[in-house]
């Protein structure tokens, strides 16, 4: 245990999230890519959400192969993040469409096979406040690899052009080797899991202890589906609204894009206080109203260029708000001996909900009759806003539903008594 509390191990076992969101690096490139390739709107935001696809198949495949092949945790995320480089690196190389979109599948499976082990193994080699700071760090980690591998990806667009954008992903074998040097070997953690499956999960609300899955975990899915599906569908639809208002020779999306992820990562950075200070509920109301003006923003901000950019700049926010507060509150939705089970449902959405993105936002625009180009690629965002508000004003009747219910039932509780008596 020693071994693992230096500050360049700790790096070490942190630098395996770096990575993990790296998908999202070529998002500046896509209209050089769609212009290049001859390619439609929808086809080229496929590019950034492919890898998600992977993701949701390899999230589940990734223990039983570690089960059948017994595949420490250690070497698991090792072959994801060689996996990364070498399927990343492709496009840099290719000119057909096709096998550049298999190239991103490769790359979503070799985010599935760690994503999830590099949550785990610091629960395995970290206890109490040092787990808890760890797991913290390790989800900024993935807005600092997000936005370091964007800003790389852009400036490598502007001076060597988009296939030089995917060069970026080279730094998964720096990555690898760091990680291989300074975190030590560990045996399969499948027989350190015990440690707190057998504590009991008691229920905010009820006090009482949950012993079955909630029926609010699909709701909390159809959520995810919704919010990730607004928030990728900004991000791949930025840069060709940035285009159709500056003009072509406008190369600038990945700064704009990269602020919005330091936005993002101190939404993250205040999700703990908001939490202390309005309590679940309050924080959700905050997150989905900001959201809401953000998608405005981007959606009626017609050819004013500051206003769309006010839009991606605000959104990350709220975003990195309400996903802290989904992770927060699914204990509280099953048994502990659950959790892992609906955690990757959960994961699995948000996958889901990227990877769809594209198809969503295209019926968007049918909906509203217009186009997939120019300025007609904000129109989404308009009943993107409009959902959050419903989505707030649902969860407040909700609410206000449940306490009339807890004091009707409160005031019959005394006459109860009395007839007993």
């Amino acid at each position: 245990m020693k071994h693992s509390q230096s500050m360049a191990t700790k790096l070490a076992f942190l630098s395996a999230s770096f990575m993990v969101t790296s998908a999202y690096a070529i998002q500046s490139a896509l209209p050089q890519i769609k212009a290049s390739l001859a390619i439609s709107q929808p086809q080229v935001e496929y590019l950034v959400t492919a890898p998600s696809f992977a993701v949701m198949f390899f999230v589940v495949l990734s223990p039983l192969l570690q089960d059948w092949f017994n595949i420490s945790d250690k070497h698991i995320i090792m072959a994801g993040i060689t996996l990364v480089g070498i399927a990343g690196l492709v496009p840099a190389f290719a000119n057909n469409y096709w096998v550049i979109l298999v190239s991103r599948l490769f790359l979503g499976a070799g985010y599935g096979l760690y994503n999830s082990q590099a949550i785990s193994l610091i629960s395995v080699w970290y206890q109490g406040h040092e787990r808890t700071s760890m797991q913290g760090w390790r989800s900024a980690f993935e807005q600092i690899g997000n936005a370091c591998t964007l800003t790389i990806s852009s400036l490598l667009l502007i001076y060597a052009g988009w296939h030089a954008a995917f060069l970026v992903y080279g730094l998964a074998f720096a990555v690898m080797a760091f990680f291989a040097w300074r975190v030590p070997n560990d045996t399969h953690s499948s027989a350190n899991t015990d440690d707190g499956q057998t504590e009991e999960t008691i229920s905010p609300i009820t006090h009482e202890k949950v012993t079955k899955i909630s029926p609010l975990v699909i709701a909390i899915l159809a959520f995810v589906l919704l919010i990730k599906m607004d928030f990728i569908g900004m991000e791949d639809r930025f840069p060709g609204l940035a285009v159709a208002i500056n003009g072509t020779q406008f190369k600038g999306t990945g700064t704009y894009l990269s602020l919005m992820l330091i936005g993002a990562t101190l939404g993250g950075a205040c999700y703990g206080t908001l939490q202390k200070h309005f309590g679940y509920i309050g924080t959700i109301y905050i997150g989905l109203v900001l959201l809401a003006i953000a998608n405005f923003l981007f959606g009626f901000g017609g050819n004013n260029f500051m206003i769309i950019a006010a839009g991606i700049l605000l959104v990350g926010f709220p975003m990195q708000v309400l996903t802290p507060l989904i992770f927060n509150i699914l204990p509280f939705m099953a048994p502990m001996k659950l959790q892992t089970k609906i955690t990757s449902f959960v994961l699995i959405g948000f996958n889901f909900g990227a990877f769809f993105s594209p198809t969503a936002d295209a019926w968007f625009n049918h909906l509203l009759s217009q186009p997939l180009s120019g300025l007609g690629l904000a129109a989404p965002f308009r009943i993107y806003g409009v959902m959050m508000l419903i989505i707030a004003v649902l969860i407040f009747l909700g609410k206000h539903v449940m306490e009339m219910r807890s004091v009707h039932q409160g005031s019959l509780a005394p006459q109860k008594q009395s007839i007993n008596h």
